[in-house]
């Protein structure tokens, strides 16, 4: 149910708002009727549309931001040398169960803001001197959460997980 309304809205079938309001809606559902009334207007299969291209973010010293309304590919590359990477995924629109990041920290930052209802899983990071904190580990609905699992290494940096605030 959820990722057929997050499918639609990825197609721009509905607005990031409806999805809001049809995905409240199914959590508050108490038969499957009230459920199918969501989702009537909508086509029964995913859309054709390939996979998107891998996500790379790369910087040395500068700052990146991968923020606002876009597509989430089922990989993201996120490399800094001293520099800062933030990655928000609170108006994103995903249509994977999974999303894998390949995250490499020399002494810059990585910080990584993820919706409630996700969960994150620090998945083979190596650590030098630096620090990998995840606050966005909570209990999730297996049903309908997206996981994201993050591997790679931290020099002297930082990698930071954590939910968005609202």
């Amino acid at each position: 149910m959820s990722d057929r309304l997050r499918v639609a809205a990825g197609d721009g079938r509905i607005t990031l708002e409806e999805l809001e309001e049809r995905l409240e809606a199914a959590y508050a559902a108490k038969t499957y009727a009230e459920l199918d009334t969501l989702v009537v207007d909508l086509p029964q299969g995913r859309s054709v549309v390939p996979d998107a291209q891998p996500l790379v973010l790369e910087t040395r010293s500068g700052t990146i931001k991968q923020v606002g309304r876009w597509i989430v590919p089922e990989w993201i590359t996120a490399k800094v040398t001293m520099g800062n990477i933030t990655i928000d995924f609170t108006e994103a629109v995903c249509r994977h169960r999974e999303v894998r990041l390949e995250a490499t920290c020399g002494s810059g930052r990585i910080v990584v803001i993820v919706p409630r209802g996700w969960i994150a899983v620090a998945d083979g990071l190596v650590t030098g001197m630096g620090h990998v904190i995840n606050q966005a580990n909570d209990p999730a609905d297996t049903e309908v959460a997206t996981t994201l699992r993050v591997s790679g290494k931290v020099g002297m940096g930082r990698i930071k997980i954590k939910y968005s605030r609202r």
